[in-house]
Order: C-alpha cells, then sequence, then structure tokens
C-alpha cells in the first residue's frame, strides 16, 4: 500500500472515528466545516484525497488536530515521530512544501510545522476557529506574512505570534528558500458550539 493509500485510509478512518465521538451527524460536520456532505461521504469510504485546505476544515470543525484527523492510534505519553513518518501536506515541483511534524490534542489541537518556500511560493488559509493561536520562527530567507489583509515582514532570525481567526498566508517573495518552524493552537470544539 503507498503512503497515500495510507494516508486516504487513516483520514476515512478517524474522520468516521471523531464524527461520531463527537455526535455529529453527516449534516451538521458539513455545516460546521463548510465542507459538502458528499465530499465528507467520500471521504469516509476513502474515496477521495481531499485538499488540506479541505482536510484543515474538517480538523477544525471536530475541534481536533490535524494530526489526530490523519495519524494511527497514538499510545504512550511520549510521541517520537521519525522524520519519515512526518505528513507531508503539500508540495510543489519548485521545492517549496508544508510538514506536519507533530501534534497533541492536550487543552485542545496543538501542531508543529516545518515549512519551505521556494522564491515566488506561498500558501493562504482560512480563518480558523476563534481562539486559535499561530507561532512562527523563520530559520532561512525573509517571509511575508499576510494576516487579515495586512503584510508583515518576517527576516530569518525573527518569531511571530498571531491569532489566526482571520484570513492568512505565508508567501516568500524574496530570492532565497524561506525555511520556518510553525506551531498551532486551536481550542477544543464541543457540540454544542459554533
Amino acid at each position: 500500500m503507498s503512503d497515500l493509500d495510507q494516508l486516504t485510509q487513516s483520514l476515512a478512518r478517524n474522520l468516521k472515528r471523531w464524527r461520531n465521538e463527537r455526535g455529529f451527524t453527516l449534516d451538521a460536520l458539513a455545516a460546521r466545516a463548510g465542507v459538502s456532505r458528499g465530499m465528507i461521504i467520500q471521504i469516509e469510504q476513502a474515496r477521495t484525497n481531499p485538499s488540506v485546505g479541505i482536510t484543515v476544515k474538517l480538523a477544525d470543525a471536530l475541534g481536533i488536530s490535524i494530526t489526530t484527523l490523519l495519524d494511527h492510534e497514538q499510545g504512550s505519553h511520549v510521541r517520537l515521530v521519525p522524520p519519515e513518518q512526518a505528513v507531508r501536506m503539500w508540495s510543489t515541483e519548485a521545492g517549496s512544501s508544508a510538514t506536519l511534524l507533530v501534534g497533541t490534542e492536550a487543552r485542545g489541537p496543538f501542531e508543529l510545522w516545518s515549512w519551505h518556500l521556494m522564491p515566488g511560493e506561498g500558501s493562504d488559509s482560512d480563518a480558523h476557529p476563534s481562539g486559535t493561536v499561530e507561532l512562527l520562527h523563520v530559520s532561512r530567507g525573509e517571509l511575508t506574512l499576510l494576516v487579515d489583509g495586512t503584510e508583515h515582514t518576517v527576516p530569518a532570525g525573527s518569531a511571530v505570534s498571531f491569532e489566526a481567526n482571520v484570513s492568512h498566508g505565508y508567501h516568500n517573495r524574496g530570492s532565497d528558500p524561506v525555511e520556518m518552524t510553525m506551531s498551532v493552537s486551536v481550542p477544543p470544539a464541543h457540540a454544542g458550539s459554533y
């Protein structure tokens, strides 16, 4: 089975499990996530591999991290993730990528990411639930961070935090690759919220 097949199967199993655990019908999850009921059915039946954006919307609506939505069962309190088990969420032919390194559900989803952005490339995100906070550290290059339509320049060696309950994006407008580490803290969701 290929990595993509394993990812599709794991996502199908975990989406159904978490939807049932939260007590959401297909229609309720579709409304919360802004994803069609048909798409959720296709994902739960492992008939499609959704985009990163759809996966993020589903995780946010369930109040869990993307790691939990994509990952195998978690066991011990210490969780070591070897490099080959980190989940590459997207990549481009030019060499840009975002890799989810590790995540946890302690007091709501909390994730750690490794990003590589090649010159001229970027990625945009819809608003996350209220209370979501992102922390970034740029180790190479110069990041252009867009938060609610405002650009912020983040040079190598700098760190930044922001509330991610508005649209935001990460772009490399320079001539050198950007490397950064990002952590995302999402408040837990409850069936009655939204």
